[in-house]
């Protein structure tokens, strides 16, 4: 896999550069993580997780407290698909079954 070039972003992201970089090709740009005052942003948690942009701080109604609890306690859809992936028998091939 090529690296993707990291520009001037090392100095924001320090170490993790390259790994943002790279997940930044797969999704978009990055959002800052943190807020003026130094929190976590719900919006970068969001990106991190590979969820579309809004799809849970767009939620009216939802604060940034409500809104880190539900990314929190969320699925990562990777993960999911690949615990789908690792769990689920091939179709057709189950082990109890005759059936193919």
């Amino acid at each position: 896999m090529v690296e993707p070039a990291l520009g001037g972003d090392r100095g924001r992201w320090g170490q993790y550069a390259a790994a943002v970089a790279r997940w930044e090709t797969l999704t978009r740009p990055a959002p800052a993580p943190t807020d003026e005052g130094g929190r976590l942003r719900p919006e970068f948690v969001e990106w991190m997780q590979g969820l579309d942009a809004g799809w849970v701080t767009a939620t009216p109604g939802l604060g940034r407290p409500a809104q880190l609890t539900a990314l929190g306690n969320g699925v990562v859809p990777q993960q999911a698909a690949r615990a789908l992936e690792l769990l689920a028998p091939p179709l057709g091939r189950c082990p109890h079954c005759r059936i193919r």
